[in-house]
């Protein structure tokens, strides 16, 4: 069984299709089609909805931290201890809500399908947000389409909403809300199934770890912002799932002197300020990883584990020369990153074998690293690149150099390494190392870019680090290329 509160209402589940997503649930199960279907992507965030769940502040202060998410994308498993809050919640003894007023003021709507999913990334905003913000306003609407408005009256309703915000109903009800969530909190693996379909809800890595050894045909569930394409764009069925979404071993985020520790299933959203702190590269790349709304649900792990050749991560990480700690039982390896891939999707992890942290060494001073899609803003990338040298009184001492969108995996480019170390870093060595790169890579042509476009482009970024690493005072790392 699994229990959740739809708004203030307690819904306890067990004999649901662990491949029913929060969005038919709404629709079909409790009678709520407020949230649409769009996409079923997560690319349009017609279908955005808000999930609450127990945190505790910097101060140690227990407090809701509300996340909007793609409910198309969200299966209702992962619900298990939250609070799930709709557009039909917003109203309240006969109002709008702020947010649906500032809509509704500032002409935010015009046919309307999209509306809900703006008002409850804006509903979301204003939860998160002290003052307005259009930076903020921004990223917290990235993840959500409009063919009517030209977004001017959107950002015009988050001002409003979040300028001099009023107190609504859940602020009222905060105190009673956070009690209801301690009351509904797992204690116990938890189960939702159907027939011969069950999701699996584990607490603690010894209990994934048993559970992914009984089951290992399981698939892991972590944000399912990939996963769940399977059922909602290929329309398949997934017997067995395992959530880890409810381990906090596996969501913590810890800095030493020396490296990060990051858990496989920490949301990207909570890895920001730790790798933007570290690498401000990595952390302006994480900006740009799809939108809020799955950097809400996606995790580092799950980018990982995914082992597409264009995840954004995994090439920075290479760069970085991250390794993870994999676990199988009770026993654990450490592998490098980079021999964690090994052909298009096929990695080195053994049956019943999971990511449980990913460690980022700290130090590396001339790492940068950059992605080249069609859009700023929720896009895949075409070519991701990350470079990280160690020059010595005007010579290349060390050198990685790692790129996604290249080649089957995510790789080193080894002959562009060998072509800088040991050479004075200058323009001729730039030369000679992006010639190297037609030796390391033979890429595909598909319809993110040709062939020539990114054997072109990574040459190029390479250029691009070297001057940037002349005049560092440039900012041009996140540009987009058309």
């Amino acid at each position: 069984m699994i229990q959740f509160l739809l708004n203030q209402e307690l819904r306890s589940e067990h004999a649901l299709d662990p491949n029913l997503t929060v969005l038919n649930y709404l629709r079909e199960h409790v009678g709520k089609p407020g949230t649409k279907e769009g996409c079923a992507s997560g690319d349009c965030g017609a279908c955005t909805v808000v999930v609450g769940e127990l945190h505790r502040d910097d101060s140690g202060v227990e407090q809701i931290r509300y996340r909007s998410l793609n409910s198309c994308l969200t299966f209702v498993s992962s619900l298990h201890g939250k609070q799930l809050i709709s557009v039909e919640d917003l109203k309240h003894q006969g109002q709008l809500h702020s947010v649906q007023q500032a809509m509704v003021e500032c002409h935010g709507s015009q046919c309307g399908f999209c509306t809900p999913g703006f008002v409850m990334s804006l509903f979301a905003l204003q939860k998160n947000s002290d003052s307005p913000d259009s930076r903020k306003a921004h990223e917290a609407l990235a993840g959500n389409l409009c063919r009517c408005t030209g977004y001017r009256p959107i950002l015009a309703a988050a001002e409003q909403a979040c300028c001099n915000k009023p107190q609504d109903q859940f602020d009222s009800r905060q105190a009673q809300t956070i009690a209801r969530l301690k009351a509904i909190a797992p204690t116990q693996t938890g189960e939702l199934s159907s027939g011969d379909k069950r999701c699996l809800v584990p607490l603690t890595v010894a209990d994934l770890a048993d559970l992914y050894d009984a089951y290992p045909q399981a698939r892991l569930l972590a944000g399912g912002t990939d996963l769940a394409l399977e059922v909602t764009q290929f329309h398949r069925t997934l017997p067995v799932m395992i959530y880890v979404g409810n381990i906090d071993e596996m969501k913590r985020i810890e800095s030493f002197d020396d490296r990060l520790e990051i858990g496989a299933a920490a949301p990207l959203s909570d890895c920001y300020s730790a790798l933007h702190q570290a690498y401000p590269d990595f952390g302006e790349l994480l900006q740009r990883f799809a939108s809020l709304q799955i950097r809400n649900q996606g995790t580092l792990g799950g980018n990982i584990g995914n082992a597409s050749p264009i995840g954004d991560s995994p090439p920075l990480l290479i760069a970085l020369g991250a390794q993870i700690v994999l676990c199988k039982g009770n026993t654990r390896r450490t592998l490098a990153l980079e021999d964690y891939f090994i052909d298009y999707r096929v990695t080195a992890r053994q049956d019943s074998e999971f990511i449980e942290k990913i460690i980022v060494p700290k130090g590396h001073v001339l790492f940068r690293a950059y992605k080249v899609s069609k859009r700023l803003d929720d896009d895949i990338s075409a070519v991701c690149a990350a470079f990280n040298l160690k020059v010595d009184n005007g010579v290349v001492s060390e050198a990685r150099v790692a790129f996604g969108g290249m080649a089957a995996t995510p790789k080193r480019a080894k002959n562009c390494e060998a072509a800088l170390v040991g050479a004075t870093w200058n323009a001729a060595t730039v030369e000679h190392a992006c010639a190297a790169l037609a030796d390391d890579f033979t890429p595909l042509s598909d319809f993110r870019a040709s062939k020539e476009y990114r054997l072109l482009s990574a040459q190029n970024l390479l250029r691009k680090y070297f001057i940037e690493l002349q005049t560092p005072h440039v900012e041009t790392r996140v540009t987009a290329y058309v």
